[in-house]
């Protein structure tokens, strides 16, 4: 019996992402020979930082840090005994040598391997780990069963100032940074097996102005709304005891295609094995590039598979999604697109999510995780963007990607959603939307899992009249809008 989480894939994973970690790595280590003196010209800020964190972390307790830079807060929180990890070996040596009495390590956070546990395991910022979930699930194993996660993270709000700041030599290079927020952040806590206890809003301004930076970070910042644009968020977590993954759930991967040729036998090969089987639905709609030859060839090429061949209308995407819903014998029923800009691969976190009870209609985001720079259109990213507020105010609940494809529900809630179809005031050519305010109106619980947007490598994007789509899906959420909220 497979797991939730297929190790077999995770290589493939790590191979996706060797490139973007040695890039962060050299990054890191290039700046590490000026880091000190950038943190002594900047104490004000750090010292701040670090009283907090001496306010929440009780002293005499046991700690890991987490890409720990120079361990500059171990000093402040005074622990017990403590590990300090990072990517950079530069840091980690600079580390070693100021802090002899605590261990340094290089590692990745999703990836340390440790025989010990801490009371508290610390995450100095997020911004750059490159799976965040995986670093979470993995830095809980070294958490005792009393102890707390603590997640830095800086406001995403700021990261204009911080990219002009870059550029004018007034901040230290950073590579890209992910949309993070209090709330991201707790989904992926929550995703990962953590409650969160805390949260908290600190430093509205991080540079020094006698009596100015007093009155800002002890008065403006506790103010409502001032707060949440405060520069640094933290978040105190636990380990949420919570109902087992279910692996005896079987799976049909929906894979809608036109014209995919040379994307089916990569999704075969990538697509992971889950729960007790899973079965792969290719619902080609009408396509004239040879692809339903293709995906016979593979059927027979990879007979250790359930693959299927399904075929669809040739209307639209959502109706030839539909088909292979209703041809589907899984328990649990996900979308992969055929262009592979999803990857494969983080399909077992949608099972997790669904099978261990988090959620009950999970909703792909492509808008937490930094992208690849030719993945999505600057348009296309603001028009997303745009919606999902819309989205969150219509539902009552956040949403922060409103068409990325790749969804999962429970093939039982199906017929249930399928029954609500066309009634939004306007046929939904794509389906998400359909999906989307149909769960809602099911009162599903609906849970957001961010997945890394890669650039297409083969064909070409189907998402074309971007104004006459726009249009479309603001009509529908009109008619969602009096439905949720009159």
């Amino acid at each position: 019996m497979k797991t939730g989480r297929d190790e077999s894939s995770s290589g493939g994973r790590t191979d996706l992402f060797d490139e973007r970690r040695r890039h962060i790595r050299e990054v890191y280590g290039s700046i590490a020979g000026i880091r000190e003196n950038w943190i002594k010209k900047h104490s004000y800020f750090y010292r701040t930082v670090g009283s907090f964190l001496s306010f929440i972390v009780e002293p005499g307790r046991s700690v890991l840090l987490l890409r720990s830079e120079l361990g500059q807060f171990l000093e402040i929180l005074r622990p017990s005994r403590a590990t300090g990890a990072d990517v950079s070996p530069e840091l980690v040596a600079l580390a070693a040598t100021k802090n002899p009495q605590y261990t340094f390590i290089c590692a990745e956070p999703e990836t340390i391997e440790l025989n010990e546990t801490f009371d508290y395991v610390l995450f100095y910022t997020v911004g750059d780990i490159i799976d965040i979930e995986k670093a979470f699930r993995n830095a809980g194993r070294f958490l005792t069963d009393d102890g707390r996660m603590i997640v830095i993270n800086y406001n995403y709000l700021w990261r204009p100032l911080m990219v002009l700041a870059e550029r004018l030599k007034l901040k230290i290079p950073q590579p890209v940074q992910h949309w993070l927020n209090v709330p991201s952040v707790a989904n992926l806590l929550h995703l990962s097996g953590f409650e969160v206890i805390k949260k908290y809003e600190h430093v509205l301004l991080p540079v020094n102005i006698p009596l100015v930076s007093r009155l800002f970070n002890r008065v403006f910042a506790r103010m409502p709304l001032i707060r949440h644009l405060n520069f640094i968020q933290v978040i105190v977590a636990k380990k949420l005891q919570c109902a087992p993954v279910l692996n005896d759930r079987s799976v049909s991967v929906i894979v809608p295609c036109k014209n995919e040729l040379e994307n089916i036998e990569p999704a075969v090969r990538r697509i992971p094995e889950m729960g007790s089987g899973t079965e792969i639905i290719f619902c080609d709609d009408k396509s004239t590039d040879g692809t339903p030859e293709e995906i016979e060839r593979v059927i027979n090429a990879y007979p250790e598979r359930n693959i299927r061949l399904v075929h669809g209308p040739g209307i639209c995407k959502a109706m030839n999604v539909w088909t292979g819903f209703d041809a589907a014998k899984g328990d649990i029923l996900m979308i992969l697109d055929a262009d592979l800009t999803v990857i494969p691969e983080e399909l077992p976190y949608f099972y997790d999510a669904i099978a261990g009870g988090r959620g009950e209609f999970i909703n792909g985001t492509r808008m937490i995780y930094s992208m690849e720079q030719e993945a999505m259109r600057t348009l296309n990213i603001i028009g997303n963007k745009f919606f999902s507020i819309l989205f969150t105010y219509i539902l009552g609940q956040r949403i922060t990607d409103t068409l990325c494809g790749t969804k999962v529900i429970w093939r039982k809630d199906w017929p249930r959603i399928r029954t609500l179809l066309g009634s939004w005031g306007i046929s939904d050519r794509w389906g998400d939307y359909e999906l989307l305010f149909g769960a809602a109106k099911l009162h599903l619980k609906i849970v957001e899992v961010p997945v890394h947007y890669m650039e297409r490598v083969y064909g070409e994007t189907k998402m074309k009249k971007r104004l006459l789509n726009g249009l479309i899906m603001l009509r529908m959420c009109m008619a969602a809008f009096r439905k949720f909220r009159f």
